[in-house]
């Protein structure tokens, strides 16, 4: 065991503070991880609040993670002391499951385990990336390419994923209009990656605030959600519409946006239950989605994409002492687009 300083919240909705915790000595398939950087994402916010549930306390929260390998167990293969790698929103899974065999660990049927918030196999809590190290299985390592800087790669382990995962399943690129709801810390890289697919993209957020940045990231158009005209205008335009919103929408107006066939797919999770009206859904056979993640794989393919693209996050670099005054400004909506711990600082 290894004794490092971490950032934690003591308790449901306490202001996090500097503190030490244990990480466990590397094992026969384990990284130990240098962390330089991590992302701050709004579900650190709702875990450390309870939003989402009891969760497990003192909580180090940090599921964007880029850093530096240090040490290896015996066993390792694909990595080396001194290489660039990343850990995202897992860091395990039972691996054997239809859906693990497969390379969707996001979707274990017996249940993941997450970086932090959880319980690991040998019964311990799992604590995230506000912290200088972290000891992770080499099958949950995913390595960053020379092509993007720690600092901008970090939220791609979440934000990243996240936004990926659907546009390549909802097969987003050329010929397809593609909506992406939000224009936060999610939403900017889902214009980023739509664009770079080779999707018609579509910005509708509430307002025409961030419209120059979105066009910048490679949004064709931007609408604001806030005046009506907007669902006039689109009615029956996307063929995919992807939403980061974490707060209950209207969802038979967004429903009314999509053409024939066309989905709607969650990203951001309310805290609240939502409502539907099925003819919704029923009119023009449409299909409501969710989704999580990516797997180990895609998580991997995904960075390599945005490398090869030059597609960073959008980041402000902070020190570990402005965490609580960043999640503050993360309600507020004053981040663009992602806060990021230089964790040096910790």
């Amino acid at each position: 065991m290894t004794t490092v300083a971490a950032y934690a919240a003591p308790a449901a909705k306490a202001p996090l503070e500097r503190t030490t915790i244990e990480r466990r000595a590397v094992r026969e398939n384990d990284v130990l991880i240098d962390i330089k950087f991590a992302g701050i994402c709004h579900s650190d916010i709702h875990q450390v609040r309870e939003g989402w549930g009891e969760a497990i306390f003192p909580m180090v929260p940090g599921h964007e993670i880029a850093g530096v390998v240090t040490e290896v167990g015996p066993g390792v293969t694909r990595f080396a002391v001194g290489d660039r790698v990343g850990v995202g929103c897992m860091v395990d899974s039972c691996r054997t499951c239809e859906n693990c065999r497969a390379g969707l660990e996001q979707y274990c049927t017996r249940g993941n385990t997450m970086t932090y918030n959880a319980v690991g196999k040998d019964g311990e809590p799992t604590y995230g990336g506000y912290a200088q190290t972290i000891v992770v299985d080499e099958d949950f390592v995913v390595r960053i390419p020379e092509g993007i800087g720690l600092d901008e790669a970090a939220p791609l382990l979440c934000a990243g994923i996240t936004t990926y995962s659907p546009l390549k399943h909802w097969n987003a690129g050329p010929g397809k209009k593609v909506a992406v709801l939000g224009m936060g810390g999610l939403g900017h890289m889902a214009v980023k990656i739509a664009h770079a697919l080779g999707a018609e993209v579509t910005v509708l957020s509430q307002s025409l605030r961030k419209k120059d940045d979105g066009l910048r990231l490679g949004a064709d158009h931007y609408y604001a959600t806030s005046d009506p005209k907007t669902f006039e205008e689109l009615a029956g335009t996307f063929d995919l519409i992807v939403s980061t919103v974490s707060a209950p929408l209207d969802f038979g107006a967004y429903l009314a946006l999509l053409r024939t066939d066309g989905a709607l797919v969650n990203v951001g999770a309310p805290e609240e239950p939502v409502s539907l009206n099925l003819f919704s859904v029923i009119g023009g056979r449409k299909t409501l989605a969710g989704s999580s993640i990516g797997g180990i794989r895609e998580t991997q393919e995904m960075l390599d994409f945005c490398a090869e693209r030059g597609l960073g996050s959008e980041i402000e670099v902070i020190s570990a002492d402005r965490i609580n005054e960043a999640y503050e400004r993360v309600l507020a909506g004053d981040v663009r687009y992602r806060f990021v711990i230089d964790t040096s600082t910790i």
